[in-house]
């Protein structure tokens, strides 16, 4: 990025250094609640607070117990267990869903198109507490309440949107001359879908799988009406620790999910830059 040049005015000088400044605080006020969390995970005793120890940097005031307790208590490696089991089939349903959908309302004639998109959306836009209501009271009704498919339908639904939202944004730059130009070479519409349409298309469906992966791994609202004990998730066990028993293995847990994170949305940035640079747009 370009710095301030040796000709600007001293407003532009005030704003350049101000802006700055302002965009600075904004990311102390959404980081530092994330950052806190980390330290507090290596506290040596039970405590959600830092220790005179710990300030003063003293070792004797750090431990890894927390650590260890998460990966040797059952109750948590069941709760990855199903968090994991979850995230994934959800996220295989709702990125193949998702994708048909996108694929569909990427066609100049649907009709209805708006309206479709509105529908397909509608779980970012209600309410959490309503759409798990009315979860519990349908899945009730077809005797899914309580069990893994229910749950693993209920994360689809709420992974699907960002999916349909994720490609449908890479669909918009598609070239459509590309499936002309494949017609008129020979190739029948399923090669030209696999050899043409897949390749563009493919670092947006993995954008849009992880968002849905990353939204079951973090629900909690849903699993607690459409779920039991059996389907318990690592959101949830994290909620029931926190109602019952605070201990920091809770922030231990909090601290690898904020890494996993990192890591999937360091993954999905590499995806946008690919996905850009495959439509020949440069990147500054």
């Amino acid at each position: 990025m370009a710095g301030l040049p040796p000709y600007a005015s001293t407003p532009e000088r005030i704003w350049y250094y101000l802006f700055r400044f302002l965009c600075g605080l904004i990311f102390f006020f959404l980081i530092f609640p994330i950052v806190v969390v980390i330290p507090l995970s290596f506290n040596a005793v039970p405590f959600f607070t830092f220790t005179q120890e710990m300030i003063t940097l003293d070792p004797a005031g750090y431990s890894l117990k927390w650590y260890e307790d998460f990966f040797t208590n059952l109750n948590w490696q069941g709760a990855v267990r199903n968090s994991v089991i979850i995230g994934i089939f959800s996220t295989l349903i709702a990125t193949f869903l998702g994708t048909l959908a996108a694929l569909g309302l990427s066609r100049p004639h649907i009709p209805f198109r708006t309206t479709l998109m509105g529908i397909l959306i509608s779980p970012m836009i209600v309410p959490l507490i309503i759409s798990a209501a009315g979860m519990f009271f349908f899945y009730s009704r077809i005797n899914l309440q309580g069990t893994h498919i229910g749950v693993i339908l209920a994360h689809a639904a709420l992974g699907t949107p960002f999916v349909v939202i994720t490609v449908t944004a890479t669909l918009v730059g598609f070239d459509q001359n590309l499936i002309r130009a494949s017609a008129s070479l020979g190739a029948t519409p399923t090669r030209t879908f696999f050899k043409i349409i897949v390749p563009l298309i493919l670092p947006g469906v993995i954008a849009g799988g992880l968002f849905a992966f990353v939204t079951s791994f973090d629900e909690v609202v849903v699993i607690l009406f459409v779920g039991s004990f059996e389907q318990r998730t690592i959101p949830w066990q994290m909620f029931s620790g926190i109602r019952e028993h605070i201990s920091p293995t809770i922030l231990a847990v909090a601290t690898i999910l904020v890494f996993i994170s990192t890591l999937l949305l360091t993954a999905v940035e590499l995806l946008r830059r690919r996905n850009e640079r495959l439509r020949g747009i440069r990147l500054t």
